[in-house]
């Protein structure tokens, strides 16, 4: 017993303890997630085929599909933050621009993105799963009575465990919690996000037998000889990213002119144009998984690569901009593969690159264009990494996806998730809302805060620096602490000024000594 109370009295087997329940129950809701979607395309497929012998059944799926898309745009009129991947959502929560309730979002997104991925829309699976997660975390922490810090931190372990459950890579998982929410490391999110990958993931895997939904398997190693074509592919990939940026970025504004169409309901839109698609091109349809696994199968032509890539490309965008529920990341892969199949079909008929080493150039600019898009290298690297099995792609994963992140950097790329949350809460004002809110600022090397005491530096208004934690331990700051490398800085504000408070803080921190 008293074993017992000890334990439970140490803030990290608290966390360790609810990261597993988090984890045990997005594994369950994610894998449920992805069976209803696999049954409803398995479904969808069916139907295709029989309007093929049977074209008169095709009367009867177009009022069916616009019955689809009420009931998505229903789901999304009561509930506008299922809408999109969630991933803005849950960085505008963990950051405390945004409050939402976790019971809506999880049972909205389920129903609202089975209905869109599950109809064949160019759409990833992943960003439901990762709000989902994190409602799911959210939960947890409010039906245990948990405090504002244990939310954001359950909130962080449910997104990383529904990213494990979809790719079953619990590590990718972690690093995004890290490099895309977070943006710094904690040990609190690393173990209770770690705990919480780990067990989504093993129910995933173990309990309902699902695989990952891109499962390359182990390939050999790519030569040192070809890495000057790795470091050429990483540019490319950074020119195309930056075009597919810009292009998801305007579709608030294409669909905006289409006056006829309530906003909430333009899901319509991609819903009928995938019905030809579907009939005519079924094995290019849905989030591109299984195109991914089929493309180097397939020994398309160079003009046939080209044309594939524009088409996935350009409705991939119209899919996600419809204001449905769906994700961008396998999208994105897809894509990524694609062009590194035009890229190595491009190098055997120049360069005479041996056709055997086609897979891998496809793997890496996966990798590449994701980091060039979402500015996540380390969660792109670790992804792949993990789907392939080994480490012996690493190096030439590395190569392309710091090549394709300094390209699109210098192109003027803004991650795409950062601009997207930009624009959900541009029409917020920041005013005091009278209710204190706590967010944790790392100091870094290279850091202005790093080898000055807290008096030293002239804070933004509305700023306290209440304690620092360093190492294991957690401490009162005041005037005369010295702020070293390495410690954790807990600020409170007022919540309503949370948003701008952490842009001034980003600026500040930048300053010269």
């Amino acid at each position: 017993m008293n074993l017992y109370k000890k334990l439970m009295a140490d803030e990290r087997v608290v966390y360790l303890y609810k990261g597993i329940l988090v984890g045990l129950f997005s594994g369950i809701i994610v894998s449920l997630f992805r069976l209803g979607i696999e049954m409803m395309l398995g479904k969808v497929s069916e139907a295709y085929q029989l309007f093929k012998s049977e074209p008169i059944w095709l009367l009867a799926w177009i009022p069916l599909t616009v019955a689809v898309a009420g009931v998505i745009g229903w789901l999304v009129k009561r509930e506008p933050n299922i809408k999109g991947s969630g991933i803005p959502q849950l960085e505008g929560q963990v950051q405390g621009i945004m409050t939402l309730k976790w019971w809506p979002i999880l049972w909205k997104k389920f129903i609202g993105g089975t209905l869109a991925i599950g109809s064949g829309l160019f759409l990833g699976r992943e960003g439901p799963a990762i709000q989902m997660g994190s409602a799911i975390g959210q939960g947890v922490s409010q039906l245990t009575k948990g405090d504002d810090v244990e939310e954001r931190i359950l909130l962080s372990s449910g997104a990383g465990a529904g990213l494990a459950a979809v790719f079953n890579a619990p590590l990718a998982g972690l690093m995004f919690v890290f490099e895309e929410i977070h943006h710094n490391f904690s040990p609190l999110v690393g173990i209770t996000t770690l705990s919480s990958a780990l067990v989504a993931n093993f129910v995933s895997l173990n309990i309902f037998g699902l695989t990952p939904v891109l499962n390359i398997g182990a390939m050999t190693t790519l030569p040192i000889t070809y890495y000057g074509l790795i470091v050429l592919l990483g540019i490319f990939l950074g020119f195309c990213g930056c075009l597919y940026n810009k292009l998801l970025l305007s579709m608030p504004k294409i669909y905006g002119k289409i006056k006829f169409i309530p906003s909430n309901f333009n899901g319509i839109i991609p819903l009928l144009l995938v019905i030809p698609i579907g009939y005519f091109l079924p094995q290019i349809s849905g989030s591109g998984s299984d195109l991914v696994m089929q493309l180097d199968n397939w020994k398309l032509s160079i003009g046939m690569l080209i044309w594939l890539f524009v088409f996935r490309f350009l409705f991939s965008a119209i899919s996600y901009g419809a204001n449905v529920p769906g994700g961008i990341l396998l999208p994105m892969l897809s894509q990524g593969a694609i062009l590194g199949a035009l890229y190595g079909q491009a190098a055997i008929g120049i360069l005479d690159l041996e056709p055997k080493y086609l897979p891998h150039f496809i793997i890496v600019a996966m990798a590449g264009y994701f980091t060039a898009i979402g500015k996540t290298p380390l969660t792109a690297i670790l992804l792949v990494t993990e789907m392939v099995g080994g480490l012996n792609q690493l190096t030439a994963l590395s190569i392309c996806s710091l090549a394709a992140y300094f390209t699109s950097d210098l192109l003027g790329v803004k991650p795409i998730n950062e601009s997207l949350l930009d624009r959900l809460i541009a029409s917020h004002d920041s005013k005091r809302v009278g209710k204190s809110y706590l967010f944790n600022l790392p100091v870094t090397a290279d850091s202005y805060f790093a080898g000055k005491t807290v008096h030293e530096v002239s804070w933004p208004e509305d700023v306290l620096v209440t304690s620092i934690r360093r190492g294991q331990g957690n401490f009162v700051a005041n005037g005369k602490t010295l702020m070293q490398t390495g410690d954790v800085l807990i600020v409170l504000t007022d919540l309503g000024l949370a948003k701008t408070v952490q842009e001034e803080l980003k600026v500040l921190e930048k300053r010269k000594k």
